[in-house]
């Protein structure tokens, strides 16, 4: 089944754009800053402004980074681009206030939001076109996710909480085991309902496919690309920068 069957329902992408980028470093959060020549943020941006089902790009950004020049400055094609002050202080509080200033502005409750990581900058208008043709069809969602390839180990709790060099304590098979990677891609409403009921149990959620697992959902799992990596340490950045100065030749 391709995406035609769902032509009712609009796509729109939403970027939580208020983390301070702490374990990176860097006098600006590291959405912002410089890479490969370009802030981060413009990378994801333009993917998302390149793929063809998307109709509408929000940012939710600290409030304080409203009318910041960088913000001001960024690229813009031909699609909307709402920059709202609806950052929290997690990320997950800031995907819920962006859902719920979408759903007021009067989007369709059921219409797609594809959440993405403004940190993940290696992301292409194919991936983005992947995840929409594949979960389109359904109403469960879905996200990006990769296979981990790679043996796991389970530390030793004890050592971990105090600090020190862990002991493994066992091998953890992968054969059904995948790494959540985004855009992650949901109904409006139904994801910020799930996010709304998370954050007042005080749930374990690190992402949104964690709460609509929680709400009884069970999203597809697409497969992304290596690419697709979350900067988050400067040797993250260094390779990302590699990747993106190797595409633009």
């Amino acid at each position: 089944m391709g995406f035609t069957n769902q032509t009712s329902k609009k796509c729109h992408a939403l970027l939580p754009t208020a983390g301070s980028g702490l374990r990176l470093g860097g006098e600006l959060p590291k959405q912002f800053q410089l890479l490969a020549g370009r802030p981060m943020l413009e990378y994801a941006l333009g993917a998302f402004i390149e793929s063809p089902h998307i109709e509408s790009i929000w940012l939710g950004v600290s409030p304080g980074f409203v009318d910041h020049p960088l913000l001001n400055n960024l690229v813009i094609g031909n699609k909307p681009i709402h920059v709202l002050p609806t950052g929290g202080p997690t990320r997950q509080e800031t995907v819920r206030n962006t859902l719920a200033a979408m759903l007021d502005s009067g989007l369709d409750q059921n219409d797609w939001v594809l959440v993405h990581d403004a940190a993940r900058p290696g992301i292409t208008p194919q991936l983005i076109e992947k995840l929409i043709h594949a979960v389109g069809a359904g109403n469960a969602g879905g996200l990006l996710a990769i296979p981990l390839a790679d043996t796991l180990k389970q530390a030793d709790l004890d050592s971990v909480i105090a600090g020190n060099i862990p002991h493994s304590e066992k091998t953890i098979p992968r054969a059904h085991l995948w790494q959540a990677q985004t855009p992650q891609m949901f109904g409006i409403h139904d994801l910020h309902e799930a996010l709304v009921n998370a954050i007042r149990l005080e749930a374990d959620i690190t992402d949104e496919a964690s709460a609509m697992e929680l709400a009884g959902f069970q999203p597809l799992l697409i497969e992304g690309a290596i690419r697709n990596f979350k900067v988050t340490h400067p040797a993250d950045w260094d390779l990302m920068q590699l990747l993106l100065q190797s595409t633009q030749k």
